[in-house]
């Protein structure tokens, strides 16, 4: 497939060679543990995948749901959700982030539910929580390697990266997602939990991105949430399998109820990891998804990270 068939540019969005080969994993990968939201033990699998298949979720052979803003639900609160037909998998963010600053270009995931009783179980799945980090993803990873990928043919391809042209942006109220051309990956997140003074306001920016500076600054950061609100959370059907170990948690009158933080702006780490994890569904074809520019984001979330993704698919169809 030429790059023209497999790749559209646009005026906000060009297509350049990254100057490196796609990769895949070396070999199979496996990790267990239980769902953040739904507290269900699952086990993920890792399997090597060919040259420009990309990543992508496979449940039995029965159905395929590319890792891809396509297939992203708008209305999936504190987690990212991918659906087709009649499955679903919730949590992909720090799987696929992992995936991403690692260089795991093409990949067939699998996720299996321990418990698989009814039809439901069946089709909803959710990736482990873990620690609440990428940091055992990264580990698995390293533990089995990357080796080039190829086709069908037995060929290499080269990846391609989307740089950014022209100034972007998405938001809502004061929160926003905004990119503007860069020659490299920068990544820039700021939080303000005003009401959770332990944590208040933080900035943190990571250049350039690569497997090292992921792994060491950013993979073992892990998720947080304010205790005033988990009562709220857990009578919306969520974190049902949240713990103090998978997690850290701040009260707004007593401060972090779990220490120590592994860095003293873990919280602000945890988005940029969340933010890698939402950007990588922009990739296709085994290229990569970061868009080559500096991405600058204030008090967003999931949505607001899939809305962006969404405007820059969007200019590719224009």
């Amino acid at each position: 497939m030429t790059l023209s068939g497999a790749l559209k540019s646009s005026s906000i969005i060009s297509w350049k060679s990254s100057g490196r080969l796609q990769q895949t994993i070396r070999r199979c990968v496996e990790v267990s543990g239980k769902g953040l939201h739904s507290g269900k033990e699952s086990t993920v699998k890792l399997w090597p995948e060919m040259a420009q298949q990309g990543r992508y979720f496979d449940f039995h052979s029965k159905c395929s749901i590319p890792a891809s803003i396509d297939f992203a639900q708008q209305n999936s609160p504190l987690c990212t959700t991918l659906s087709a037909d009649r499955f679903k998998v919730r949590t992909v963010e720090h799987l696929l982030s992992a995936l991403e600053a690692t260089r795991i270009d093409n990949c067939k995931i699998q996720v299996f539910n321990n418990d698989i009783d009814s039809k439901e179980d069946y089709c909803d799945f959710e990736v482990p929580i873990l620690d609440g980090s990428a940091q055992q993803w990264v580990e698995a990873i390293e533990k089995a390697g990357l080796v080039v990928a190829v086709d069908e043919s037995g060929n290499s391809c080269e990846t391609m990266a989307p740089y950014l042209n022209e100034p972007v942006y998405v938001c809502k109220n004061d929160s926003f997602v905004a990119a503007i051309p860069s020659p490299n990956v920068r990544l820039t997140y700021g939080i303000d939990f005003s009401k959770a003074c332990a944590i208040g306001c933080q900035w943190f920016s990571l250049a350039p991105l690569d497997d090292s500076s992921y792994a060491k600054q950013i993979a073992s950061s892990r998720t947080f949430c304010i205790y005033e609100e988990v009562e709220q959370m857990h009578s919306m059907g969520l974190i049902k399998g949240g713990t103090l170990e998978n997690a850290i948690v701040c009260s707004a009158s007593k401060g972090w109820l779990n220490p120590p933080l592994r860095f003293p702006d873990e919280p602000c780490r945890h988005k940029i990891l969340d933010l890698i994890g939402d950007l990588s569904l922009f990739a296709r074809l085994g290229n990569q998804g970061l868009p080559v520019a500096h991405v600058i984001a204030y008090k967003g979330g999931h949505a607001l990270h899939a809305d962006f993704v969404r405007r820059l698919n969007d200019s590719l169809k224009n």
